[in-house]
């Protein structure tokens, strides 16, 4: 199990309380922590933890990710957002899926509301999470072909660690937020290698505020949806890119070679795209 951190230590200790639960016990938890320090306190997640630091301004979230990949003992890597508590049953299946098969695996990520305590079970979490409106449903059972590898969100994902060094991880020059995981899909796919849907991953995002659009992101958002599309032929991020254009900041679409900037977001207008209530970003 990798996860990256900065900040969110309360997240954290949610997360590695899930993991105490596993019926499946991972073979470790790989902390790769983008902050100077390790958060104190933290709890036995039932298995050994490592820790690492990454530095880098903008958040090195595909840095942090290979770091903690060349750290991993296990043969499948098991990526988990700091945010997200796992099911009991995340670690098994997908390591069940695994055994069955190579590929890209996803997994179902359900949304908390602000109400949701840490210690609430699987079947409370069940009925408070909501599904992301822009996700398709899991399978009930087994796994199902994903034809879109670009499906990959960086929240839960699996793969054999195999399969990442065949593409050489994810790319570094993707710095700060957006496009690395979408690119590293892409790259996988290129390979052959398949994207399956995985039944009974689940795990359940924790609530927090969000920016609607993600305008605190905005010049990385840009310079990363660039650097996608000089690589493959085409645009990625286009949800926040469309609502960028509606805000006035850019003028693009999908056949535009290039994203002209009008202006960049002001800090009030940052301030006010803040959501402490809504679940989805």
């Amino acid at each position: 199990m990798l996860t990256l951190v900065r900040g969110r230590a309360g997240c954290l200790r949610n997360l590695m309380r899930g993991l105490a639960r596993q019926t499946v016990p991972p073979r470790e938890l790989v902390i790769a922590w983008m902050q100077p320090e390790p958060a104190p306190g933290l709890p036995d997640p039932g298995c050994p933890v490592r820790h690492l630091h990454v530095p880098g301004e903008p958040m090195p979230l595909a840095a942090a990710r290979n770091r903690a990949a060349e750290a991993a003992a296990g043969d499948l890597l098991v990526f988990l957002d700091v945010d997200c508590i796992p099911a009991a049953g995340l670690v098994g299946a997908y390591a069940a899926a695994a055994s069955g098969a190579e590929g890209l695996f996803l997994g179902e990520v359900l949304y908390l509301p602000p109400e949701a305590g840490p210690d609430l079970d699987d079947a409370a979490l069940d009925r408070l999470g909501r599904p992301h409106p822009a996700r398709p449903p899991v399978p009930e059972t087994g796994l199902r072909l994903e034809p879109d590898p670009g499906q990959l969100w960086g929240l839960a994902f699996a793969l054999s660690a195999r399969a990442w060094r065949s593409v050489g991880g994810m790319d570094e020059d993707f710095t700060g937020y957006g496009g690395e995981e979408t690119d590293f899909a892409a790259r996988l796919a290129a390979t052959g290698l398949p994207t399956y849907w995985v039944a009974r991953a689940r795990a359940y995002h924790q609530h927090h505020p969000v920016h609607v659009p993600p305008l605190q992101h905005f010049a990385p958002i840009l310079a990363n949806a660039a650097r996608f599309r000089t690589r493959h032929g085409r645009w990625c991020m286009t949800y926040w890119l469309g609502q960028f254009r509606a805000a006035g900041l850019i003028d693009w679409d999908d056949a535009a070679p290039a994203i002209r900037v009008i202006r960049p977001p002001t800090a009030p207008e940052i301030a006010a795209s803040r959501r402490p209530g809504a679940l989805f970003s």
